[in-house]
């Protein structure tokens, strides 16, 4: 029988809720294991020092696809109660994810021992086990044409048009209110994408300049670069939870280098938390491991830890256990949007 897009896309993905589930005992049990156990539990304590310390800045970073595999609301949730105060990201992660869903639209429980001309065939992309509607996305990249032929026609670093893009939604326009672009927006917490173009937003933006070939919207990619590494500066002590490598890895900690060549003098990040299932054995693991990134002096090696894990098997552990310590609740808001608004 021939398959067709309803029989695809039934059962939606459900995003893990860290406020209902405390892994505070399970976290404490693993700090007495071994292996990625320990790993663990030392990662969910080096995140809990970045809030004890009430001068650190937290900057989160993702790559991958946890926020379409049921991590979304763990992001959402630890920026709405102060944990996070800045988010450096893939634009997949924010677009073709996040503002996807706060349009209304689903991910699907799916299969990877299918046959993907079926999923072609049905218009449904595939990420692994995850099915998402083509169609929907479509209308994604449209919904960015359509934000962006609104704009004053000029270069944007990518924080200020995701910043629009949360103002657009919560003036009304979001079907899911609890989107990580709507909540960083009203919590004044920044969105950097550092290859946005890679992503629903570049077909928009695309889109965007056909029809405006004279007078457009732009991403300065460079404009991204200083504003992050002015937050660095404005900051002082950081502390980075990296989920993934990639770009936005490399983007976040290469912050510290940029300050000094700019003359500033600047503390490595202090405290370093990555998440990932690269190989270091290559010499790649996403540019490097964070003993490695000492070198560049991005990153100190005193609370560092890698966790070599599929981040969605760690990820609600370590956030379930440091919002239930709730040492969050005492720290001061950074508002780090509030240096771009003139």
């Amino acid at each position: 029988m021939k398959m067709e897009k309803k029989d695809l896309l039934q059962e939606t993905i459900k995003h893990v809720d860290i406020k209902k589930i405390n892994t505070t005992e399970i976290i404490d049990a693993m700090r007495d294991m071994s292996f990625a156990s320990r790993d663990t539990a030392n990662a969910a304590d080096i995140l809990e020092r970045m809030m004890e310390d009430k001068a650190c800045s937290t900057i989160l970073t993702l790559a991958g696809s946890t926020s379409a595999a049921g991590c979304m609301q763990v992001y959402v949730d630890m920026v709405k109660n102060n944990m996070i105060d800045c988010v450096v990201s893939t634009g997949a992660s924010i677009i073709d994810m996040d503002l996807f869903e706060a349009l209304g639209f689903k991910h699907y429980k799916g299969t990877p021992f299918i046959d993907d001309m079926t999923l072609r065939d049905n218009y449904v992309d595939r990420i692994y086990d995850t099915y998402i509607d083509e169609e929907e996305l479509q209308i994604c990249d449209r919904t960015v044409k359509e934000i962006a032929d609104k704009l004053e026609p000029r270069p944007y670093s990518s924080r200020e048009f995701i910043y629009e893009i949360g103002k657009w939604l919560a003036e009304g326009n979001s079907v899911k209110k609890d989107s990580l672009i709507q909540a960083c927006y009203e919590n004044n917490v920044p969105i950097f994408c550092p290859a946005f173009s890679d992503c629903s937003a570049g077909f928009g933006l695309v889109m965007h300049q056909v029809a405006n070939p004279e007078k457009h919207v732009s991403i300065d990619s460079v404009k991204d670069f200083l504003e992050l590494t002015n937050i660095k500066i404005a900051a002082g002590t950081t502390g980075l939870f990296m989920i993934g490598g990639g770009t936005p890895k490399n983007f976040a900690q290469d912050t510290v280098v940029c300050a000094e060549v700019l003359g500033h003098e600047v503390d490595m990040h202090k405290y370093a938390v990555q998440i990932t299932v690269a190989d270091v054995r290559d010499g790649a693991c996403s540019s490097s491991t964070l003993k490695e990134a000492g070198s560049w002096g991005k990153v100190s090696p005193m609370y560092e830890q890698m966790v070599y894990a599929e981040a969605t098997t760690v990820l609600p552990l370590i956030a379930s256990y440091v919002y239930h310590k709730g040492e969050w609740k005492t720290r001061e808001k950074r508002e780090f949007s509030k240096l771009f608004i003139k």
